[in-house]
């Protein structure tokens, strides 16, 4: 899927939003400023979200949990060992809302293996590339509409 701008970028997070439930993980790849937290934002925003979304590269898990579906976004690029996830209590936390997780690389071999695995590419017109990797879990979700 090519997706042109910033704008498209929100508007996909924002149908994204519209195929999330209770219990599902996205995963998140792609190089720094790739436009994956903007895509997170389009996300939250339709979920009822108002304000600023930061990248939570420093705390590592940003809590959104006063929306129509709690989200738990994270960012696991500061983390060196896959041990380190244990301390996030991240196993909890997706089974009532929705967790987006940022730089899964990062975790190891795929903890999440029924996760929705977007990954972007920039372009050389500054366009992204997504691909995705869908779970039988998302049948019927994806492409999101």
């Amino acid at each position: 899927m090519r997706i042109k701008d910033e704008k498209a970028m929100l508007a996909f997070g924002r149908k994204l939003a519209g195929a999330v439930g209770p219990g599902d993980v996205v995963t998140l790849s792609g190089p720094l400023s790739a436009g994956k937290t903007t895509l997170v934002r389009g996300l939250l925003a339709a979920l009822g979200h108002k304000g600023e979304v930061p990248s939570p590269s420093f705390a590592l898990v940003q809590p959104y949990e006063m929306l129509e579906l709690p989200v738990w976004h994270v960012d696991l690029y500061r983390i060196d060992d896959p041990s380190e996830l244990d301390e996030l209590g991240l196993d909890d936390a997706g089974e009532e809302g929705v967790l987006l997780v940022e730089w899964p690389e990062h975790a190891g071999r795929k903890p999440w293996p029924r996760a929705l695995a977007l990954s972007l590419e920039v372009l050389e017109d500054g366009a992204r590339a997504l691909t995705a990797e869908v779970p039988a879990a998302w049948e019927g979700r994806w492409p999101p509409r």
